[in-house]
């Protein structure tokens, strides 16, 4: 994990709920965040507005295309 141990999944998963009203239980790390969890492209950007809002990380748009699942945006932070 990151310096601090931060926890992006909790992070991600309280955000997911809070801004796009789903069910803590299904932001598990495998589920696909276009298909499970019904993000489309445009909540893909306001997701990206608000990770960078919450943890101070810039995630390039470029690098978020291939993000599938919500272990993969754990990961892209972990890697920011």
């Amino acid at each position: 994990m990151a310096e601090a141990q931060i926890d992006y999944l909790a992070q991600i998963r309280a955000l997911l709920c809070e801004e796009f009203e789903l069910d803590a239980v299904d932001v598990r790390p495998e589920a696909l965040l276009y298909d499970d969890l019904d993000i489309d492209s445009i909540d893909a950007v306001d997701l990206l507005v608000r990770l960078k809002e919450l943890t101070g990380k810039h995630i390039a748009s470029e690098r978020f295309k291939e993000v599938r699942s919500v272990a993969d945006v754990v990961a892209v932070l972990e890697a920011s």
